[in-house]
């Protein structure tokens, strides 16, 4: 069984890795951002494997350097714009029900 001390341990460790690398998450992460760092890291690890570049260029019939590029590109926005806040939205649709009022 493990103690008291154990799991203060090990939930130390865990946060001390999640303020460390950035991948690893937090509780309050959303969806998104999730989905973004598993879009990069993926991108990140075709770019460093040769053989993986070298597979996804023979299948798209690219050069090495262009499949490199491409993935660079998409590692900018890989999961598109990202939404607005819920904060945000609230506060449009506060001013918006203000400028009707007037």
């Amino acid at each position: 069984m493990a103690t008291l001390s154990d799991r203060m341990s090990i939930n130390t460790q865990i946060e001390h890795l999640q303020s460390k690398y950035v991948g690893t998450g937090h509780p309050d992460i959303s969806r998104f951002e999730w989905a973004l760092n598993i879009h990069r890291d993926s991108y990140a690890s075709y770019i460093g494997h040769h053989p993986m570049l070298a597979y996804f260029s023979t299948v798209e019939n690219e050069s090495i350097g262009r499949v490199k590029y491409d993935f660079l590109q998409k590692m900018l926005l890989p999961c598109g714009i990202p939404p607005k806040p819920q904060d945000a939205e609230e506060e449009e649709d506060e001013e918006m029900e203000e400028q009707g009022k007037k």
